[in-house]
């Protein structure tokens, strides 16, 4: 698997754009790791000192994870180097979809990421530079269709992304109109951990679960994972957490979910950051999920998880471990060689499946025909990888192996 990494990880992107904006300090790169079925697909991100090594790896982490969600396209990803925050954001935005316009409509797909927002950002300002939709690249390259049949697949592609969700079974509320792209990621991260217990042997219910970021992907995750009779143990957020050894119920996540601010936890009895990041990585637990940002999670908190009775592992993070590797570090093998580690591409594919889903057929439209195509998509994928080492450990390594040995 090293080897084949190492290949992997050598070559070069086929394409890197760089942008210089005229009216801001903000530069930005497209890299297009490769036109691997004529298209390359992969979202933008925005934060200051991103550079162009980062959004390389984000690209080819990309691929591998479309040798999960499909369709079998390259892997691509979009950076800006700018604060999000600065008042001057929406400009930067419009100035940059415009310059890489050209690749929207050929050959490239992209949508929302750290920062930068599917629905109110990407779709809207990429209209505005005369590309039909986001993903149209991804159509016009890999899909090659008719035109009546990109009409007809972009609209569903549109209306399915941005569709509200109407059963109660997978909206934490239904009169606040959340949508597929508000909650498929966190489900999709729980929905490993469930069909993990399944494939390898346990039960998810009663297990005690601890969660690492309480953005899109961590409130969402940490909500249904609660809902399928998971005791929530501890929530660590960037400004603090909460804990309880006892769990919290279902009823507590959903308050917990419904009240946060933007992407951002807000509780009552808050610990702070540093006495939290203290406490949290001794609680005993069986789930970790990781949902904050990339390399965050160093060796010694793994450690102290392991210690405590950690099982597996979903990531809702891309990379989530500290280490200085595009994929498999030595955190990450340390981690992959003790408990049971689902890898990002397989936990987080969420919305690339949703992307394909739309994209690839005329499908239903149903909330529960959306959640349940990413379900069996991630179930999939954790059989085969089961299928071919039934190991509870070297989970990510073999998985590894199987999409990498579908690239080289």
């Amino acid at each position: 698997m090293k080897e084949l990494l190492k290949k992997y990880e050598e070559k070069a992107p086929e394409i890197v754009f760089h942008w210089n904006d005229p009216e801001t300090e903000a530069e930005g790169w497209t890299v297009i790791n490769s036109l691997r079925g004529g298209a390359a697909g992969g979202g933008t991100r925005m934060r200051p000192g991103l550079d162009q090594n980062e959004v390389l790896s984000l690209a080819k982490t990309m691929e591998v994870k479309f040798t999960v969600s499909g369709p079998p396209i390259g892997g691509a990803k979009s950076g800006i180097n700018f604060d999000p925050a600065d008042p001057r954001k929406k400009g930067v935005l419009e100035r940059w979809y415009k310059a890489v316009s050209p690749l929207l409509k050929s050959y490239y797909g992209t949508g929302g990421d750290l920062n930068v927002d599917e629905i109110h950002e990407v779709i809207p300002i990429t209209e505005e530079s005369g590309v039909w939709h986001p993903q149209e690249g991804v159509f016009n390259g890999h899909f090659t269709p008719t035109e009546a049949d990109k009409i007809n697949r972009i609209g569903q592609l549109r209306q399915g992304v941005i569709k509200v969700l109407e059963n109660s079974s997978y909206s934490p509320d239904i009169s606040r109109r959340y949508t597929v792209a508000d909650m498929i990621t966190g489900y999709g991260v729980a929905e490993a951990v469930r069909h993990y217990y399944e494939t390898y042997g346990g039960n998810v219910e009663g297990k005690r679960a601890i969660v690492q970021g309480f953005g899109n992907v961590g409130a969402a995750a940490a909500y249904y994972l609660s809902q399928m009779g998971a005791k929530i143990v501890g929530i660590i957020d960037r400004e603090g957490g909460v804990i309880n050894e006892e769990g919290y119920t279902f009823e507590n996540m959903k308050k917990f979910f419904l009240n946060k601010k933007g992407n951002t936890l807000r509780s009552e009895n808050m610990i702070p950051f540093a006495e939290m990041n203290e406490r949290i990585w001794k609680l005993e637990a069986e789930i970790f999920m990781p949902c904050a940002a990339s390399r965050l999670i160093t060796k010694d908190q793994i450690s102290q998880l392991i210690d405590t009775g950690l099982e597996v592992i979903s990531c809702g993070a891309n990379v989530p471990f500290a280490d200085s590797e595009i994929f498999f570090g030595p955190i990450m093998e340390y981690t992959d060689e003790r408990v049971s580690l689902i890898p990002d591409f397989i936990s987080n594919c969420g919305m690339a499946r949703v992307f394909a889903y739309f994209m690839e057929r005329k499908v239903q439209m149903t909330d529960e025909a959306i959640f349940n195509d990413t379900s069996m998509t991630i179930k999939n994928a954790i059989q085969n990888t089961f299928d071919n080492n039934s190991d509870k450990t070297n989970i990510s390594k073999t998985a590894f192996e199987i999409a990498l040995n579908q690239l080289l």
